[in-house]
């Protein structure tokens, strides 16, 4: 499993970022989507979870629901600083 570089999701399927591209793997937690949100969009990981925070750091996955006792502001927490 992989991690999230915007909210810290422990679970993603594949790395964000491979082979000079990204994922394009859509991060169930706060929806964050490497080699869309950050190269495509030019949104930061960073910016991405800052805007996510402000929201109240909802889950966004709609064809997945959140894991019993999801902690969004342990997992954030996890991540480097930015």
């Amino acid at each position: 499993m992989h991690t999230c570089p915007a909210c810290g999701w422990p679970r993603l399927k594949e790395p964000p970022h491979a082979h000079g591209g990204g994922s394009y793997e859509i991060c169930p937690s706060c929806g964050f989507q490497p080699g869309v949100t950050d190269d495509d969009e030019g949104i930061t990981p960073a910016a991405h979870r800052a805007a996510w925070v402000r929201q109240g750091m909802p889950w966004t996955s709609v064809a997945r629901t959140a894991p019993r006792g999801w902690k969004p502001a342990e997992q954030v927490k996890k991540l480097p600083p930015a």
